[in-house]
């Protein structure tokens, strides 16, 4: 089945919530999340798409997460499994819903060529509490992760146009061995394994946030805390 993106989204920071309530998913606080549907030619610079933005620029956005691209096909998984009808295409803030790419068939280093604009996988996504906060479910950036259904990022090697449409054409796949599922499965259930790890840190085409978390892992044995990243500030 031929790739290609179904929709593209684009969105600035909004606040939302109320910074007096008292219940924690009330609360005042401030995403990109909420992005709205584009149609027609949607230009791509190395930083990412026109009319995109991000309110955490610390863990968000930047060359190696220039663009978010998401399956379309992980939205029924979250209909079905957990109700979460209010999911649709765009809901966890994704730049690209494509369809027939999943995870375990995109690989880190990946290149492929849209129209005039190319670009490569850098890494999965790993999935942050906002998508919980919009949704209003506590344990669903938990869910994404553990599910596997994380999406990933691209770098941009070629600045130009796409539009919706538009069928992503592989052109080169120089780490066949690390899928966005393979690099999920290292990140987030095998921790323990340092060869692992190692091996994965050693990839030439990983982003340089995930070697690092990988070599503090190899090295000193580090396991950093995802309560923050995934729950956010509950108290």
């Amino acid at each position: 089945m031929e790739k290609i993106i179904k929709e593209i989204f684009v969105g600035k920071p909004q606040t939302v919530g109320d910074k007096n309530a008292a219940n924690y998913m009330d609360k005042e606080w401030e995403s990109a999340i909420f992005k709205k549907p584009v149609t027609g030619r949607v230009w791509v610079g190395k930083n990412g798409l026109d009319g995109d933005g991000q309110a955490d620029t610390k863990n968000h956005g930047g060359p190696e997460k220039a663009i978010f691209a998401y399956p379309s096909e992980h939205y029924g998984y979250f209909h079905d499994e957990f109700d979460l009808t209010a999911m649709k295409a765009g809901g966890m803030g994704e730049n690209l819903t494509l369809a027939n790419m999943l995870e375990d068939e995109v690989c880190i280093g990946d290149i492929y060529e849209i129209g005039e604009v190319v670009i490569q996988v850098s890494q999965p996504r790993q999935p942050c509490w906002k998508p919980a906060r919009r949704f209003r479910r506590k344990d669903l950036s938990l869910l994404i992760q553990d599910s596997g259904k994380t999406g990933w990022y691209f770098r941009v090697l070629k600045e130009g146009y796409i539009s919706d449409g538009q069928k992503p054409k592989l052109v080169d796949r120089p780490a066949p061995e690390w899928t966005i599922e393979n690099c999920n499965h290292v990140m987030h259930v095998d921790r323990e394994n340092k060869e692992k790890a190692a091996a994965l840190a050693a990839c030439e085409w990983l982003a340089i946030s995930w070697k690092n978390t990988l070599n503090k892992r190899v090295g000193v044995g580090v396991q950093s805390s995802t309560d923050k990243r995934l729950y956010g500030d509950d108290d």
